[in-house]
């Protein structure tokens, strides 16, 4: 018998760079009032209106990034609620900094492992909407294993999705593209928007983010998909 327990795969690697004094800020005093702190050792899930002080539809975006596509969406939209999930906190400073600068309530981050968020803390039937953009590709193939859109973990999200509520996929990497089109038509429980096998025009609610620029720049092309969990 090994002497190690067994490891979870983790979908991302922690390589943070330093935090500004800035993020350092935003994350002493601006987190306990826009942040969801995560205690792994009680895991209960969340009571959501209660996070934002009112009852509103839910969109939870995972790998925010620097959080500034999730500002502009939470600016454009005042009436939906926007929870993030980032693992590294400079992203996370970065987020709420642009919160504090618009002057954002509608926005909540959280810092931790999204898998186990959703998994453990996420109310069944609590989101309206779920957003993947541009998650590690994991380019090599013996780290396709890796990559955070799998069977497994979209069958979760749509546990935690309201019937007729929608995940939107985008990423830069063509192989990544098929690779989550192959996942989700063999997912059982989804509709994809634009028909069996097709991908989606971009949506007007997504903004162009930091590393969907960096893509274009290396000349790669972006892809959406777009599904739809059935009744």
């Amino acid at each position: 018998m090994s002497d190690h327990p067994h490891r979870e795969i983790r979908s991302f690697v922690k390589r943070e760079g330093r935090l500004t004094p800035g993020q350092q800020r935003a994350l002493d005093e601006l987190f306990p009032q826009f942040g969801i702190a995560i205690d792994t050792a009680t895991p209960r899930p969340l009571d959501l209106p209660a996070q934002f002080g009112r009852d509103a539809p839910v969109t939870l975006e995972i790998g925010f990034g620097n959080g500034e596509a999730m500002a502009t969406m939470a600016a454009a939209a005042p009436e939906l609620n926007f929870i993030g999930i980032e693992v590294h906190r400079p992203g996370v400073g970065h987020l709420l900094l642009k919160v504090e600068e618009i002057g954002l309530t509608n926005v909540r981050a959280i810092n931790h492992d999204a898998v186990e968020v959703v998994r453990d803390f996420i109310p069944e039937q609590a989101l309206d909407r779920v957003l993947v953009w541009f998650a590690d590709p994991w380019p090599k193939k013996k780290h396709h294993k890796r990559r955070i859109i799998q069977l497994a973990f979209v069958e979760l999200l749509r546990s935690r999705l309201k019937p007729g509520c929608i995940l939107h996929l985008a990423t830069d990497w063509q192989n990544y593209a098929e690779h989550q089109l192959e996942v989700m038509d063999a997912a059982p429980g989804w509709e994809n928007a634009a028909g069996p096998g097709n991908y989606s025009a971009k949506p007007d609610y997504r903004p162009e983010t930091k590393f969907e620029r960096r893509g274009l720049k290396l000349g790669h092309g972006v892809w959406d998909l777009v599904y739809r969990r059935k009744d």
